[in-house]
């Protein structure tokens, strides 16, 4: 059942943004000792949350689930401004883990509101960055796809500005602008595109990975919203499958197979890349790694309490 070739491609995995988070929570433990509260999980990566939660970080759900003057972390994914406000209102030491990108879309919201804009926002419903996004100002509104906006009700037709969540295909976004620009022709958009660096590197490169494959297997966890999209971008060339390790693989993906892809979503950890790679090289595959994307950038941590 094992391929005779696998192809490893790089941009995979940890973005600046992710490592900036579990750094954070893990500096604070060796600064603070346990426990150490995060809200939500710091990434959308299951194996991630289990090696801090081992450490002595412990996830909840709220704020209130957090003693009174506790040391707490705000996901990578950001907050609503009312989460700040109760952090601040409970005495809670409070660190924004936020990623520098989500967090430049929030001040994008907070600009076009300012100025008199009706803010649309491109994202998927319920997730977390998206949660967090529209609750940035008042009367931000959620699309998610072209059929969306003939219902948008908006004061004034002139003064439309669009944000985009940062993990979307561009190409799905760009349907949507479409659209949004077709009703309303002013529409404002801000200087720089919204959809990360490591989205579109991730997305390039498995692009080239599915074209030189039979079968990708995307490394990556179910609440993952970039894992999700990695896996139907590949599907668009050939058979792809979305596994949180690869004890999940099922041998018969790999029926006739000669090459296999593998990559890795942005919050999944080298570990897992590492022990799928591992485990076909132990059954006899030929191990090609392909470096498409260099990933220099890097992000300061947050402040810290001393």
């Amino acid at each position: 059942m094992t391929a005779r070739r696998v192809l490893v491609v790089r941009a995979r995995g940890f973005c600046a943004g992710v490592v900036r988070a579990i750094h954070t929570v893990e500096r604070l433990l060796e600064r603070h000792g346990a426990p150490v509260y995060v809200r939500r999980a710091i990434v959308h990566n299951r194996h991630v949350v289990a090696d801090l939660t081992a450490r002595g970080a412990v996830f909840v759900d709220e704020l209130d689930q957090v003693p009174g003057g506790g040391l707490v972390v705000l996901s990578a994914h950001g907050v609503a401004r009312r989460v700040e406000r109760q952090a601040a209102e409970r005495g809670l030491r409070a660190v924004d883990a936020t990623c520098p990108l989500v967090a430049k879309v929030h001040h994008e919201v907070e600009r076009f509101v300012a100025e008199g804009y009706d803010v649309v926002l491109v994202g998927h419903a319920g997730h977390d960055e998206v949660v967090g996004t529209l609750g940035r100002a008042p009367g931000v509104k959620l699309v998610a796809r072209p059929s969306d906006v003939a219902s948008l009700v908006v004061r004034d037709p002139d003064r439309v500005a669009c944000v985009t969540q940062t993990t979307l295909v561009p190409g799905e976004i760009d349907a949507v602008v479409a659209a949004l620009r077709a009703r309303f022709p002013r529409l404002r958009l801000p200087p720089t595109d919204d959809v990360c660096y490591a989205t579109r590197n991730r997305q390039r490169a498995l692009r080239w990975l599915a074209d030189h494959r039979n079968v990708v297997l995307v490394l990556g966890d179910e609440t993952s919203s970039n894992a999700h999209l990695l896996r139907e971008v590949a599907s668009d060339c050939c058979p792809a499958h979305l596994i949180g390790s690869i004890a999940e693989l099922d041998p018969d993906w790999l029926a006739g197979v000669e090459t296999v892809g593998v990559t890795a979503a942005a919050s999944t950890p080298e570990s897992l890349v590492r022990a799928a790679v591992d485990f076909f090289a132990a059954r006899g595959a030929t191990i090609t790694e392909e470096e498409l994307e260099v990933e220099p950038t890097w992000f300061p941590a947050p402040a810290m309490p001393a």
